[in-house]
Parts: C-alpha cells; structure tokens; sequence
C-alpha cells in the first residue's frame, strides 16, 4: 500500500505520519512538503493525504495535475477551511477532512480508504476494469465519498435523497436526477422515488422489486421498461 502525505508544515507531516504508521505499519509511506516535490516523484500513491492550503500549487492545482497521470490515487483533502469542497467534486476526492479533526476521525477515513483502494485491486486481479465510479456527498457537515456499486437501492423522502447500503442509510441534500445520471445502466428508476441497483435484486414482479436489503416499489408504467433494462443488464454481465 502506497502512501503519500503532502503538507508545507513539517510537524503536520509528521503527526500524520506517526498515526499512519499506527494505522497502517506496512504501508509505504512518502512524505512531500510541496505539490511540485510530490507531483516529480515517481511513486503513484493508493492513497493521498493532501493539504489544500500551500505555498507554490496549492493542494487543489496539486490534485488536477496527479489526476492527469493517476486517476485511480485515493485523495483525502486535508484543510483547515471548506470553501474549496465543490471543487473537490472535479478531482473525485473520497473525503474532505477539515482540521481540527481528532484522530479517531482520521482513523475511520483512512480505513475506509484502504478497504476502497484494496477492493479496487481485486476487482483489477478478477480482470474487472479498476475503476469504481463514486459519489461525494456532505452530510451532516462531513463530506465523503460513497461507492455506487455499494448502493442497494436509493430513495426520495422529506427533500432528502436517502443511499440504502448493506451496512448503513446515508440521507444527504441532493436531487434524484443527479444520482440516476451519475449511476449508469446497472441502476434502473422504477418508480419517481427509488432508484434500484439491479446486482442487489432477488425477484420482481409487476408492482414490486424485491431487494436483498428491503423492498422497493414499483409504477406500472415503468414495469416493461425496467424488465428490458433488467435483462440487458444480466446478458452484459454474462458476457463478463
């Protein structure tokens, strides 16, 4: 596992170093004190630790340019200040740490990222395409990426859209529409307030898709329309 820290501020350099080392005692660990030193190295980080805030290519200008030779690098923005969220929709941050943060909340990112950088490797040694498309959200004054394949289903309720995942329901301010652009053909919108993700479906019928985690219902209209897509969706995947 490679991994990179890039801060102007030794001591930070440092602090984040020693609870990496914590963490993640085998991992390879860089230490950069400017976007230029990090972007000549020749390592490709899994995970990046990035401080937005730096003399020279501040950390945004950083991301841009890694995203052009590394666009599977995990980048964690590191700030002290959360203006520059919506920017770091444009460089597929998976989270937006804002300082100070306590080190049990750094813990929960940089393990989340691992797990999503080292399931990223194996769906590359099952020959998959090693790209997990994602969606940044902000919820409860945290931001924080969520992966789309880990979906079940999502829905509209009380203005908010609610992700149904294995492990948890994630609500966020956002619009429907946009997470169904944002998903692809392996999601499908029966219904105006859900949008199924057809690798958690057991069975369907007329009114109703029945999921692992729960159940979604479904509008007439939408049936043959949903069993069209449903079915193209299983012939892609046997051809896989």
């Amino acid at each position: 596992m490679q991994i990179a820290v890039c801060d102007d501020e030794k001591e930070i350099r440092d602090m984040f170093a020693e609870m990496i080392g914590k963490l993640c005692p085998k991992a390879d660990l860089s230490l950069y004190q400017s976007g230029e030193e990090m972007l000549r190295s020749d390592k490709e980080p899994d995970i990046l630790l990035l401080d937005i805030q730096m003399p020279g290519k501040n950390g945004m200008e950083t991301a841009k340019e890694l995203r052009r030779k590394n666009k599977k690098a995990i980048i964690i923005f590191v700030t002290a200040l959360d203006d520059f969220v919506f920017q770091a929709f444009d460089v597929g941050a998976f989270h937006y740490l804002v300082k100070p943060f306590d080190e049990r909340k750094f813990a929960e990112v940089l393990q989340n990222a691992i797990k999503q950088s080292e399931d990223r490797k194996k769906l590359e040694s099952a020959g998959g395409k090693g790209e997990m498309p994602s969606l940044m959200i902000t919820t409860g004054g945290e931001h924080f990426t969520v992966n789309l394949e880990d979906i079940v289903y999502a829905e509209v309720f009380d203005r908010k859209v609610i992700l149904h995942t294995m492990d948890a329901d994630i609500a966020y301010y956002g619009k429907m529409r946009e997470l169904e652009a944002k998903a692809g053909d392996k999601f499908y919108r029966t219904h105006r307030s859900f949008l199924v993700n057809f690798r958690f479906i057991k069975k369907y019928d007329a009114t109703t898709v029945y999921l692992k985690k729960g159940q979604a219902l479904m509008a007439k209209q939408n049936y043959q329309g949903f069993v069209k897509s449903y079915l193209r969706y299983n012939q892609r995947k046997g051809r896989t």
